[in-house]
């Protein structure tokens, strides 16, 4: 099969639409990529979908996280031990803001 392949003209104009600013070099590239995914999309064009329900994932999803259940606190001292300083009963951090 073969695909009409995007002229420059078609592709100056998609990079005008995007505000690209395309050497020739890179109009020529860009050509070849874009026709080339064209082509690729008329491959997938001729796939039998008929029986194929449409869906949103092509896997099942499933939760995989842990249902969320409530502890009791760890001790104030056993967390503030590990604190690289604190003021008293809270974490001492150097200031944010002035």
């Amino acid at each position: 099969m073969t695909s009409p392949r995007l002229s420059q003209d078609e592709v100056q104009h998609i990079a005008l639409i995007y505000r690209l600013g395309l050497s020739r070099e890179e109009i020529e590239n860009l050509r070849s990529q874009l026709s080339d995914i064209i082509e690729n999309f008329q491959v997938l064009e001729q796939v039998d979908t008929t029986d194929i329900p449409p869906t949103g994932h092509s896997v099942t999803l499933e939760n995989v996280m842990r249902p969320d259940k409530a502890d009791s606190p760890l001790p104030k001292e056993d967390i503030l031990a590990n604190a690289p300083r604190r003021e008293g009963d809270y974490f001492r951090v150097k200031a944010v803001l002035d």
